[in-house]
């Protein structure tokens, strides 16, 4: 499903990502976790073209994209056709309601028709939870609403990938619960997700795999049990033990 070969981003002189590899199959959970500013995000946005690569290749669902040459705009946009991105921060759009934000991606970016769009929005919200909030507006929406609302605007251009920035970071602790719910539906529903979170305990139950990155290269990988339990890398352990 997902294939990462060689993927190295700078920004001026600061290497970010220093040749990563990785690997994801149809249907499974990725949790990155690691420092702040060893690379994780990057890596994501790196994944559905909001940064652009300096080398390395990307492959998603068939669709692949060679950094080590000029990339031609057509193939960065079938590209993040792939994904679905959902942000730390909400990113809705203020001046429109619950239901037009989930609307906007397959009405203007997919051009599909507002009837069909707006049937599938609504029973998107509803999976969200959000069935009685499609004619709110962000700034009557709680925290955790707001990003379920995201996450539903994200499910609409119906990715084969879900991508996944520390969508609880932002949260009030109690609204946390409200949206790993929903990524746990989404995860039994089989959807192929890869996760950046500080959210330990998400990490442990629903990972296939847990990637700890630090400095921008990947220290240390294996099933949650492995990285959990059994660390062999010692910073891995380090960090561990800094968040327990």
């Amino acid at each position: 499903m997902i294939s990462i070969k060689g993927l190295t981003k700078r920004f001026d002189q600061l290497e970010v990502l220093k040749g990563m590899n990785v690997e994801v199959g149809k249907g499974q959970v990725i949790v990155l976790i690691g420092p702040s500013g060893s690379g994780k995000t990057t890596f994501l946005r790196c994944l559905n073209s909001l940064e652009i690569p300096n080398d390395g290749t990307v492959s998603i669902g068939g669709t692949s994209v060679n950094f080590n040459k000029k990339v031609p705009k057509q193939e960065l946009i079938n590209l993040r056709r792939k994904t679905g991105m959902v942000f730390q921060n909400y990113n809705l759009f203020p001046h429109m309601t619950a239901l037009e934000n989930v609307m906007e991606g397959p009405t203007v970016v997919q051009k599909r028709s507002k009837s069909e769009t707006k049937k599938k929005a609504i029973r998107l919200l509803e999976k969200v939870g959000l069935g009685d909030k499609v004619d709110y507006y962000p700034f009557q929406l709680s925290g955790g609403q707001q990003q379920r609302v995201g996450i539903a605007r994200a499910l609409a251009i119906e990715p084969e990938v879900m991508l996944f920035d520390e969508p609880t970071s932002a949260l009030d602790p109690e609204l946390v619960g409200e949206v790993l719910k929903v990524m746990k539906d989404l995860v039994e529903e089989g959807m192929t997700m890869v996760v950046v979170t500080h959210e330990m305990r998400f990490a442990k139950e629903a990972a296939d795999k847990v990637i700890f990155m630090d400095g921008g290269y990947i220290v240390e990988e294996g099933t949650p049990q492995q990285v959990f339990e059994a660390p062999k890398n010692e910073r891995t352990r380090q960090f561990l033990n800094l968040i327990k």
